[in-house]
Parts: C-alpha cells; structure tokens; sequence
C-alpha cells in the first residue's frame, strides 16, 4: 500500500480531532475530485513501519478521537488488505478510538467487507460535482451517505449517523 499524507489535528474528517491517512489508487476518477494527486496506485509513498508508529503515535494522545481513512480509495484493490489489517490493529490497540473510512463505493456493494467489521463510519458513494453542497458536514455531495456502521449491521439497515446532514 502507497500514501500521500499523514494529517494530524484534523477537524474536517469525521467527529472530533483526528488523524487521517490519505491512501493512494483510485479508480473512480470523479469529476472535481478534491485530491486527483492520490488516483495514481504508484504515487506517494510506500507505507511502512514508520508511517504505522507516526499513526499509533497520533492515536497515543488523549484529545485525538480517532483516525480517518480516505485517499484515492482505501477499498481499491491496492489497499482493502493493508487498510483491513491497520484496522483491525487499531482496533485492537485502541478501542475508544473511532475508525471512519471514505469511499466511493455504495455501501451495499461493501457491506460484507471484513473491514466493516472494524469501522464505526463510512462515507459511501462517488463525489458528484452536480451535487456538490459546501454545507453538507462530513461529506462532499449530497448523493453521499455517512454511515453509522454498527447500527446498520444490528439492524440490517442504513443508519444515518446523525441526523443533521
């Protein structure tokens, strides 16, 4: 797996102070995409050890909530593994901490990824510059949802995580 960037205090991506990593490889290519830079599967840098204890060292402090997986795509192809198993890690490490992940695939087409199991939200669906809404918390265009994961699960059905969106 590639990267482009470890962000830390981030406060645009998910509930609270988190850290995020942007994953390269994307093949949805959306039109008006906010970062193009991280479509290249080859791009960036190569995750190693190093870029892992920069993410565990972030999720150490008190104030931060969690991390945020976005990119490029962290369910394409080149990623669902790594991405899977940084998960689980996390998870496992640090289980106050959420785990948000955006993608551009809809939910129902992930559903019964074994990452879900590790996710409290995702933010589904392509970006589509038609829907582009400035206002919207969370997300970048109207079509997309964010995903309340464990509820969706228990219930078998969509759970907005908060309503005011």
């Amino acid at each position: 797996m590639r990267y482009h960037n470890i962000t830390k205090d981030d406060m645009l991506n998910g509930d609270g102070l988190r850290v995020v990593l942007w994953v390269a490889g994307c093949n949805h290519c959306c039109k008006g995409c906010q970062n193009p830079v991280t479509w290249d599967t080859e791009g960036g840098l190569l995750f190693d050890n190093a870029a892992k204890q920069e993410i565990f060292a972030e999720l150490e402090k008190s104030y931060v909530t969690g991390i945020t997986f976005s990119g490029g795509d962290p369910l394409h192809t080149t990623n669902t593994y790594e991405v899977t198993e940084l998960a689980k890690e996390i998870k496992e490490k640090f289980p106050t901490k959420t785990i948000w992940l955006y993608t551009g695939y809809d939910w129902e087409a992930i559903k019964d990824y074994p990452i879900t199991a590790y996710l409290d939200v995702v933010v589904d669906g392509k970006f589509e510059l038609e829907k582009k809404d400035s206002q919207l918390r969370w997300k970048g265009s109207s079509n997309q949802r964010v995903i309340d994961v464990p509820e969706t699960k228990k219930l078998n059905k969509i759970v907005i995580h908060c309503e005011d969106y």
